[in-house]
């Protein structure tokens, strides 16, 4: 189900989600970007990526996705291996999960300070809960998600099949499809990274 069904039945929590979801991504893409920018590689910063303004990461139909059908995509930070080796590919793969980890783990750390209300604990909770999502989403080893590009990194040879993969017309419908086919086990594993998060900070 997506978004657009909240903005009648709820409204606040239509704007809570919209906005964790738009914001997360944004950062998502921009860690990706930074860390390609910072390891050397020029090419985010010459497409205009290294920056935190959302408009720079949203693509259209990924956000019409969002809206529409509850799931979707920003638009790929462009980089050149060439200019970051092996191991700088690796790093600006993770540089996303990454950054919605911390996120999650900053919401969990606020929860456990902060006086909370009724609101705080529904945007804490929400963002907390979208970023694991992503992390643990964008982590799947195939071709696409972050989680591959990682695989390929590690498994130079691996990668350049998965890289011919993604090369494919509609390969990410098959990806999409493969998701959805296993969005139970990996609902699961969703909800234990987040159990595991809020355990950590004490909650």
């Amino acid at each position: 189900m997506g978004l657009l069904s909240l903005l009648t039945s709820n409204p606040t929590a239509f704007i809570i989600i919209a906005l964790a979801l738009v914001l997360s991504l944004a950062i998502h893409e921009f860690a990706h970007a930074y860390t390609a920018d910072r390891l050397g590689d020029p090419t985010p910063r010459r497409y205009g990526r290294v920056t935190l303004n959302p408009l720079a990461h949203l693509d259209p139909i990924g956000t019409l996705l969002l809206l529409v059908a509850g799931f979707g995509f920003a638009k790929p930070v462009p980089i050149n291996p060439n200019n970051l080796g092996r191991w700088g590919t690796l790093w600006v793969a993770a540089a996303g999960p990454i950054s919605n980890l911390l996120i999650a783990f900053v919401c969990a750390v606020l929860l456990k300070v902060l006086p909370t209300t009724q609101i705080s604990l529904t945007i804490l909770l929400t963002v907390l809960g979208i970023n694991v999502v992503l992390a643990v989403f964008n982590l799947i080893p195939i071709p696409l998600l972050d989680g591959s590009r990682i695989l390929g990194a590690l498994v130079p040879s691996l990668g350049r099949s998965l890289s011919q993969f993604e090369a494919l017309p509609y390969s990410f419908i098959l990806v999409f499809g493969f998701i959805f086919l296993a969005r139970e086990p990996l609902s699961q594993f969703i909800r234990t990274v987040q159990n595991w998060v809020l355990t950590v900070v004490g909650i």
